[in-house]
């Protein structure tokens, strides 16, 4: 079944491209056209039960500062008449803002929160440090089908180029020092209090973490966090690691498990098949570091590889 991303394609093809061609024959290599942005039908996850808001059809049309003050105003009106117009093309009240004609700064400067000139594609790391990954993954989805200028495509490409090498290596440290502080500490200390709501909270965080770490050592950046687990399904091409992550948030509580243990920092209870599932996940991100050349010495224990990461060097 073709997604609204197909669907919109589509519109911009049999309606959209015919009416700038018609009405704005001296702009029409100035126009770049695509969807992309805010919404789940931007990300290809569109399903009837997303479709009760946000949701129809239309495109983005996306002009530098200079032609907006040329021509935009006149291209929106004409734009937003085709959309009432046509056969079967609506939109919510909301989705009005996201589609049709807007410039390229205003688009990235929006969903990013920061005040871009996409036509100098360069962040510094202060900024690069103040984005988080769905932003940057709002603002990199969906598709172009055309950009003759280039803007827009040339900064979607800069910002797909993922972080650069330092600020990469911090949010590695900052993720595995939040899996370690939530599966490899604070986890057992709840359970061995009887505190089972806030060893929700640990699985909770550490499963966020774990699913974070992987997008980064693949570079790429995971969506809005109710998509994160269905994008993780895709980027994980052998499945084992999804499947760990789906068994670890299914397994229930065992109290059971905990009965008469006293905690100790450095011996795990793997009597409780949610500590054993959250080692294996350990293991399996430790491999992943090494594959990334971020650690030589191995250990399971994700803590003590945080400032060998942030020293971009390994130890000897």
């Amino acid at each position: 079944m073709d997604n609204v991303i197909d669907k919109n394609r589509r519109f911009y093809d049999s309606f959209v491209a015919g009416m700038i061609h018609e009405k704005f024959p001296e702009y029409e290599d100035r126009i770049a056209a695509g969807i992309a942005g805010e919404g789940s039908d931007c990300f290809g996850y569109d399903d009837e039960i997303s479709r009760d808001h946000d949701f129809g059809t239309g495109v983005c049309l996306w002009l530098t500062d200079e032609d907006m003050a040329r021509f935009g105003g006149r291209l929106s009106a004409a734009y937003n008449e085709l959309v009432d117009s046509a056969e079967r093309a609506f939109f919510t009240e909301r989705l009005r803002e996201r589609r049709g004609v807007m410039t390229v700064n205003s688009f990235y400067s929006n969903i990013l929160n920061i005040d871009i000139d996409a036509e100098k594609p360069i962040l510094s790391e202060e900024q690069w440090y103040r984005l988080d990954h769905s932003c940057l993954k709002t603002a990199t989805n969906g598709e172009v089908f055309r950009d003759d200028p280039g803007v827009f495509s040339a900064f979607r490409e800069y910002l797909q180029g993922y972080y650069p090498d330092r600020v990469w290596r911090a949010r590695i440290a900052e993720q595995l020092h939040e899996y370690s502080s939530a599966f490899q500490v604070n986890y057992a200390r709840c359970m061995t209090r009887g505190d089972t709501v806030a060893a929700e909270l640990c699985r909770a965080r550490g499963i966020a973490s774990a699913m974070e770490l992987f997008f980064l050592m693949k570079r790429e950046y995971p969506p809005y966090y109710k998509w994160t687990f269905r994008a993780l399904t895709a980027l994980d091409t052998e499945g084992a690691f999804t499947a760990k992550i789906r068994e670890l948030s299914e397994e229930r509580i065992r109290t059971e498990a905990w009965e008469g243990t006293r905690f100790h920092p450095n011996r795990q209870n793997y009597k409780d098949r949610i500590v054993s599932l959250s080692e294996e996940i350990a293991s399996e991100l430790e491999s992943m570091l090494a594959g990334c050349g971020l650690i030589k010495v191995r250990g399971r224990y994700l803590e003590a590889h945080v400032q060998t990461v942030m020293k971009g060097h390994t130890r000897i």
